[in-house]
């Protein structure tokens, strides 16, 4: 990946094939000032607001990249200079991407909200999408079995889902999704508890991570909350996915 490289000399090298070179350029864009266009209002007036454009019916704020490009845009109304993190944390909470230079030969290029989300909470926190989710298809019963005690003997938990998440960049992992009654530090507390007890027995080189269902912005909470039952659930008061799985061969999908 390329290192403290400035965000116009990256846009040009952005393809589709080259991911390395967008994550060089989501970093230094979190690192950097943009010069995001205002369609009303002056720069620091609470009541102004952003420009819009809306592709492939996305929403995003467009900016340009520096003043030799605020210039080149002819952009005729305000403009609000703003850190890139700063930014990003403020657009991607309402699902707003961040367009760079729309008025650059070839239209410029889009960073969709869950880029902007990864920027603002930190690149090496959360996975590079696009995602690949699915069943998992390892198996781990041990593991499996073993959270499902842990879970009963946690009273905040209320389900346990699983999923296996192949990120953009990086290794694929198995996403553990954790539906609690409410959050806060002692729920934190007992879920990280529950956690420790069970991964002494996940076999060798299977990377695990926690996922918490009540994140409404997390793209594998996201999926987990549609399209995976529970293999564990409080209401039930029993290892529902346990038993399920085991008759069907633990791991892996329903037979269609």
């Amino acid at each position: 990946m390329s290192q403290g490289r400035s965000v116009e000399e990256l846009l040009p090298e952005v393809t589709a094939d080259r991911l390395d070179t967008y994550e060089a350029l989501l970093a230094s864009l979190g690192e950097s000032r943009v010069w995001a266009f205002l369609h009303s209002g002056e720069a620091g007036d609470p009541r102004a607001r952003f420009g819009a454009m809306e592709v492939l019916g996305h929403d995003y704020v467009p900016c340009v990249t520096s003043e030799q490009e605020l210039a080149a845009s002819a952009w005729p109304r305000a403009h609000e200079i703003a850190g890139g993190r700063e930014l990003a944390a403020e657009l991607f909470p309402a699902r707003w991407g961040l367009w760079l230079n729309p008025h650059a030969p070839g239209g410029g290029l889009g960073v969709p909200w869950p880029d902007l989300r990864r920027i603002a909470l930190g690149l090496d926190r959360l996975p590079a999408g696009p995602l690949r989710i699915s069943e998992p298809a390892v198996r781990a019963p041990r593991f499996y079995e073993r959270l499902a005690e842990r879970a009963r003997n946690t009273p905040q938990l209320r389900s346990l889902r699983r999923a296996w998440v192949e990120p953009a960049v990086g290794a694929p992992y198995l996403a553990i999704g954790v539906e609690t009654d409410e959050p806060g530090a002692r729920t934190a507390g007992a879920v990280r508890e529950m956690m420790r007890g069970a991964v002494a027995v996940v076999p060798d080189g299977l990377p695990v991570a926690t996922v918490p269902l009540s994140d409404v912005h997390d793209p594998v909470a996201m999926w987990l909350r549609t399209r995976s039952a529970p293999f564990y659930s409080r209401a039930d008061g029993r290892e529902q996915g346990v038993q399920a799985l085991r008759q069907r061969g633990y791991g892996y999908p329903r037979p269609s």
